[in-house]
């Protein structure tokens, strides 16, 4: 019956409205038909089929008649059979309910006031619904699922593995099979728990994670949904390292807080990103004391828009502050964090300042009305190239600046002032490590066991940090490359932002003042490696697709990252990723030479700057600079 009309139109075509209204007249009449022989157990004998179509030939015309009315004006017909939805079941329903109330009406009318018989008896109007409603509606199923797979027709199927054999995993499997324009065949679950190996969930095989290289060769997979949203890091990286090796697909779930109306679509899944494979496991913070800290207080954040200042607001958030003041000189993206933080901490207590740490009077009124009891300082010029080209700024703004937060801090009193440095101003060589570590200088100088506290973090690169490499990856990928490497051998320490700040409040709270602590910043990366696993995971290959381009090194530029001097010892801390520096101190002369150092920014001679800086900084040598001529051989 159904393959009648089928065959009347493309799969891909839109069926023909009269086509739908046979169809489902046809459906009717052998549903009809159905109910009578329910009605008679299947054995009526010739007389009595004789006997009811006396009595029924007198109403089918009104049966067919009534039925393409109501069907008509219920639009049932107007529906694309292949697109069904609940919309058109709600409409399906009650046009067969409405039908079956008006052959009831009849059948009273009929047989009261003409030959005491009743259009149909009620038996046969009850199973007669039932049927007209399973067919009309099976039908139209029956159609949606030749559509899809038609639409499937030509498609590889993707033999997939889901990461993780929880709550998570289980919602990712039942979606994806409920999702019939997908070709993916389920071939089992990946779980980092090793006794779930060998033991099914919904009749799919639980692998082990560690098994995953034997699983890829053997049952040929071709994708791989990371599905668990608490994975053990290493294990995460593993598996996804896996995948790149063998070109395997991989995919991931997100947070279930970003599902839509709670629920999971398999077009929320997306591609995994390069943070997932540099990340690590999470911190464990000393939430008790950091809460006893800071909970109350009044806290001023500096550069509260950069990405290492505005993750630092985020995490100040959680520990109930008295009141957060934020400042920065950049207008739109602290108004896009304002309205951001309006969104996400409606409860905070916070208010934003425009300023220039540069400028000493600003920066005064401004300790004056926060009175702050902690400062967190990420203000700061960071970009190599730009500040070799630019000693000045980066002395004005990395040095003055810093110097002007620091004397406010021990004219008002502040409790503590956690200043936040970078690896670069380990043996800097470059101006901008220089200048960060000329600050570290003079906070560790200024510090006062009766007064305030100074305390300094250290710590590498921040992953999709501003003008971070990998932004700029991204950008490029996008751009169709090419993607540029200053040089093959070039490594970088990477951190995420949240674990950085998480530390940077950790050390701040945990610091007696005077005292850089290094952050554990795990092993190196080769920027070279990066490149190549985020063309891959953007489904593109290199040399083919897109290129990578070798530029050479820029001015001021290290081949590997430091995070200690040659001199430097750490000594450990109570917490397993914070380390505590031992740098030579600082006295009062280098205080007297950083003044000196200030006041020559009126002269914009860079190579008198630079000089300075290097008598203040001995172990800055130049690298690939024009100011390698002023390093004493």
């Amino acid at each position: 019956m159904l393959l009648l009309p089928l065959r009347m139109f493309n799969m891909q075509a839109n069926t023909p409205r009269w086509v739908i209204i046979l169809m489902d007249l046809m459906l009717s009449f052998v549903s009809l038909a159905f109910a009578y022989l329910i009605r008679f157990d299947l054995k009526a004998d010739k007389a009595l089929i004789i006997s009811e179509w006396e009595i029924l030939s007198k109403s089918i015309v009104l049966f067919f008649l009534v039925k393409l009315i109501v069907f008509y004006l219920f639009n049932i017909h107007k529906g694309l059979v292949r697109h069904t939805s609940t919309e058109d079941v709600r409409r399906i329903f009650f046009a067969v309910l409405t039908c079956s109330v008006l052959y009831l009406i009849m059948g009273f009318v009929r047989f009261k006031w003409f030959d005491h018989f009743y259009l149909f008896p009620l038996s046969v109007l009850i199973v007669e619904a039932m049927a007209s409603f399973v067919l009309m509606l099976g039908s139209r199923f029956s159609i949606k699922l030749l559509y899809l797979e038609s639409m499937k027709s030509g498609q590889e199927e993707e033999r997939v593995l889901i990461y993780g054999a929880g709550i998570s995993g289980l919602i990712t499997k039942r979606t994806i099979e409920k999702d019939r324009r997908l070709r993916y065949k389920i071939i089992g679950f990946l779980d980092d728990n090793r006794k779930m190996s060998g033991t099914r969930l919904e009749g799919i095989q639980i692998y082990s994670s560690d098994s995953l290289d034997k699983i890829i060769r053997e049952e040929g997979v071709s994708m791989v949904i990371i599905a668990i949203q608490q994975p053990d890091e290493e294990n995460r990286k593993r598996v996804v390292e896996l995948c790149l090796k063998n070109q395997i697909k991989i995919q991931k779930v997100p947070n279930p807080k970003s599902w839509i109306n709670g629920e999971f679509s398999t077009k929320q899944m997306a591609t995994i990103r390069i943070e997932d494979l540099l990340g690590r496991k999470p911190i464990v913070l000393d939430e008790l004391k950091i809460s006893s800290e800071l909970s109350g207080k009044a806290i001023l954040v500096t550069g509260a828009a950069g990405s290492i200042g505005s993750g630092m607001v985020r995490q100040l958030a959680g520990y109930n502050p008295g009141k957060l003041f934020l400042l920065d000189q950049a207008e739109s993206p602290m108004y896009d964090f304002q309205q951001e933080l309006l969104t996400s901490f409606p409860n905070l207590h916070f208010e934003v300042i425009i300023g220039d740490i540069r400028s000493f009077e600003r920066m005064e009124r401004l300790y004056a009305h926060a009175q702050p009891d902690y400062v967190f300082h990420a203000a700061a010029y960071k970009h190599v190239p730009l500040m070799e080209s630019n000693p000045s700024e980066a002395v004005l703004t990395n040095v003055k600046g810093t110097k002007n937060l620091v004397d406010l801090a021990r004219k008002f009193s502040v409790k503590k002032f956690v200043m936040i440095s970078t690896d670069k101003a380990v043996n800097p060589t470059n101006v901008m490590g220089a200048s960060k570590r000329i600050a570290e200088i003079y906070a560790q100088a200024a510090d006062d066991i009766q007064g305030t506290r100074f305390i300094t973090t250290r710590f590498g690169n921040v992953l999709g940090s501003n003008g971070s490499v990998i932004p700029l990856f991204r950008r490029q990928i996008e751009n169709g490359g090419p993607l540029t490497v200053t040089d093959e051998r070039v490594t970088r320490f990477f951190m995420t932002i949240p674990e950085a700040c998480q530390l940077v409040l950790e050390a701040g709270t945990m610091g007696e003042g005077g005292e850089i602590f290094v952050f554990d910043m795990g092993e190196s990366v080769k920027i070279i490696d990066l490149a190549r696993k985020m063309i891959q995971l953007s489904g593109l290959e290199e040399g083919k697709d897109i290129e990578i381009r070798i530029t050479g090194l820029r001015p001021g530029e290290k081949l590997y990252e430091e995070l200690l001097a040659e001199e430097e010892n750490t000594i450990p801390t109570h917490h397993p990723k914070i380390l505590k520096a031992k740098v030579r101190g600082a006295d009062g002369s280098e205080q007297l030479n950083i003044s000196a150092l200030i006041e020559l920014f009126e002269s914009q001679q860079n190579e008198l700057i630079v000089s300075k800086m290097k008598e203040i900084v001995p172990e800055f040598i130049s690298n690939n600079s024009d100011f390698e001529k002023l390093d004493k051989r």
